[in-house]
């Protein structure tokens, strides 16, 4: 298995871990311990340095995990709308409009929204037809007589 593979699966592994309420309660023991051996310590400068390093260094390496396991979730959900884009009736332009930036997707969405506005309605009708017809071809082949009204 190659390195990147081993650390695609650590990472997963860390991030579903991470998210588990055991390990928040276990996160919460930890900080209360800390907390308890404070007078024992007198809240020494160590004291307060153990749970500050502590903390930095766990923070510091969760978001390079979670940010891998982030990112290939998002590139998975992109790969994925994008082929619905291509296998359906949808516009194809749309493929890829990830990589505009922020300012070119916002005249996208708002271009989209006046498109969609005043045709909302009779683009759910033609769906609704659509679909209908789809399901009485369909019941049709079959063999079956369509329940559906014609």
């Amino acid at each position: 298995m190659s390195p990147g593979r081993h650390f695609t699966e650590f990472a997963s592994q860390v991030a579903r871990g991470a998210g588990k309420p055991v390990t928040f309660a276990l996160s919460i023991t930890v900080i209360l311990l800390w907390a308890v051996t404070g007078p024992l310590f007198h809240y020494s400068d160590t004291w307060q340095l153990i749970i500050n390093t502590g903390t930095t260094i766990v923070t510091f390496l969760m978001v390079f995990l979670i940010q891998n396991t982030q990112n290939r979730d998002g590139a998975a959900i992109q790969a994925k709308l994008d082929e619905l884009i291509r296998a359906s009736a949808a516009q194809n332009r749309y493929i890829g409009i990830e990589s505009l930036t922020e300012e070119e997707l916002d005249d996208l969405r708002r271009r989209c929204a006046s498109r969609a506005a005043p045709d909302a309605c009779e683009a759910a009708e033609i769906a609704n037809e659509r679909a209908d017809r789809k399901a009485r071809d369909a019941a049709r082949r079959a063999g079956g007589a369509p329940h559906y009204p014609a």
